[in-house]
């Protein structure tokens, strides 16, 4: 039981934290490009590249902390699904430099910061 609470709790907890980030993405930066769910991807990315490395490398988290960060708030902060909606958005509005953009920006920047992510993990 105790595990569905820590998904509950990090899902909760990552819907609230992509909802926030984003909206105030959007309001600094608009709506033409997807700014809002490519710096939560990415940011996403570098959070999971550092909880991986905290908990493979430094066994600092142990399996209920996992759940909570990583599968938990993670699964529900990161938005690759809604990236593609948005990609396909672009492109049925004519936009396809924007979109071809939006899906390099969020794979190449994604893998970056994860590898900082583990590093910093790393050597704390």
């Amino acid at each position: 039981m105790i595990k569905f609470i820590n998904l509950v709790i990090g899902g909760a907890a990552g819907t609230i934290a992509r909802y926030l980030l984003a909206g105030a993405v959007y309001r600094f930066t608009g709506t033409g490009f997807p700014y809002g769910t490519l710096i939560v991807n990415i940011s996403g990315c570098f959070i999971l590249g550092f909880l991986a490395s905290l908990s493979d490398k430094k066994f600092m988290l142990g399996p209920d902390a996992r759940l909570l960060l990583m599968i938990g708030f993670c699964g529900a902060y990161t938005t690759f699904s809604t990236l593609i909606f948005e990609t396909d958005n672009l492109v049925r509005n004519g936009q396809a430099i924007r979109a071809f953009t939006n899906i390099f920006a969020s794979i190449i920047l994604g893998f970056i910061l994860f590898r900082i992510g583990t590093f910093i993990g790393e050597i704390i």
